[in-house]
């Protein structure tokens, strides 16, 4: 390289590295702005409980029948997502969900709490999806795990901050106005897609051989890695909601105020900080080692949880959430690598099961925190860490 050469390739370096920056924080917006609503009313789940003189498991399971309608929607999208226009997608699916968010301003009925609820899940999973897919097929495959990375973190901030605002918008006024403030966000990521995401053709069919259903289910679930990963993002799921959701009265027992919650979730703040190097962790170690390391990392949080010192039990929660989270990171990187072909498909299952994952276990979690008490929870979550420890631990994919 010539002396004119180089300061010119150091300077399309540098620009390059500063568009992807600014492109990576787009896409990072965008998954706070989608997922903001998932978490946020776990932070108010006391006063939920309040309001509307309910168990705390059964209160527990209508927060997160979100969940289910994640569950559902990702493999409505798995099966049909092929033909969807992605960003037409993802800002429909965005504005769709400012109605039941709104209506959950106005409701006293806990069936209809859970229902709308659902509805959000629908709407939240099916752009979480599509832009999973988007970023897929965008993206050179050298920078897909980043591009991802950033919107697991986007996820990572909005468990943080959509709390935190929850908590506080919900003590000074009030749960109605908090649900009608995250309508708002709702309405701003849909027009944050309108106006940031190429628009494309509808999606090309990437396999056109026999139904849909064929497609998905023949070829996405013969492969055994992908399976392992799908059963991982199950039991990923299952233990962040048993643990962030029941948590949450075993804290107050301690003596925080239900307003104070918020600030609790200030264990989510590293997980920021890492979650963007998922990528280059499974590059270094491999993605089998690095979803041992980080599924290990999380279960040594797990049994901080079982002091009743403040202290030691965020130092766990912050443990937790670092280890899930990274570990979500690097199982999505591996579908995106993975599925050769009808990556939406491909997502779309991982999506439904990670979801049903958090369904069953804000249920079951729920039950046993009711009759057996948080220690018998905790060794529950231990025990799925543990599962999902070993199917890493067989998983065969190569680094990225």
């Amino acid at each position: 390289m010539t002396d004119i050469e180089q300061p010119l390739a150091s300077l399309h370096a540098d620009k390059t590295l500063r568009a992807d920056s600014w492109r990576f924080g787009l896409i990072a917006l965008i998954a706070f702005l989608t997922l903001v609503d998932l978490f946020a009313a776990q932070a108010v789940l006391p006063s939920l409980v309040e309001r509307f003189q309910v168990s705390r498991a059964t209160m527990g399971f209508a927060v997160n029948a979100s969940t289910f309608g994640m569950a559902i929607a990702g493999l409505l999208v798995a099966f049909f997502g092929g033909d969807v226009d992605r960003r037409n997608g993802i800002w429909i699916s965005l504005a769709l969900l400012s109605i039941p968010t709104t209506l959950l301003a106005f409701t006293d009925n806990i069936i209809v709490f859970a229902a709308l609820r659902v509805l959000q899940g629908l709407c939240m999973s099916t752009a979480f999806t599509l832009t999973a897919a988007y970023l897929s097929e965008h993206f050179s495959a050298g920078k897909t795990a980043g591009a991802l990375a950033a919107y697991v973190t986007g996820n990572v901030a909005s468990n943080l901050f959509g709390r935190m605002l929850s908590a506080a918008i919900a003590g000074i006024g009030g749960l109605s106005l908090n649900f009608l403030i995250f309508a708002g966000l709702n309405l701003l990521g849909a027009a944050l897609v309108w106006f940031t995401l190429k628009k494309t053709a509808s999606m090309m069919r990437t396999n056109n051989r026999g139904s849909v259903a064929r497609r998905i289910w023949s070829v996405h679930l013969a492969d055994p890695d992908l399976r392992r990963v799908f059963v991982m993002g199950f039991l990923i799921l299952f233990v962040f909601i048993g643990t962030y959701t029941y948590v949450n009265f075993q804290i107050v027992a301690l003596g925080v105020a239900p307003m104070a919650l918020g600030l609790v979730y200030l264990v989510f703040l590293p997980s920021i900080v890492t979650t963007p190097f998922a990528g280059k962790l499974a590059s270094h170690v491999g993605s089998k080692a690095a979803i041992v390391l980080t599924l290990a990392m999380a279960v040594l949080g797990l049994v901080a949880l079982l002091s009743t010192n403040l202290p030691i039990i965020l130092g766990g929660l912050t443990l937790v959430a670092i280890g899930t989270f990274l570990a979500q990171a690097i199982a999505t990187g591996i579908i995106g690598r993975r599925a050769m072909s009808d990556k939406a498909g491909a997502s779309g299952i991982y999506l439904a099961s990670y979801y049903t994952g958090g369904m069953i276990g804000s249920l079951a979690l729920g039950q046993v925190y009711d009759h057996l008490g948080w220690n018998a929870c905790v060794f529950v979550l231990i025990t799925a860490l543990g599962a999902a420890m070993l199917f890493g631990s067989s998983l065969s994919a190569p680094p990225p």
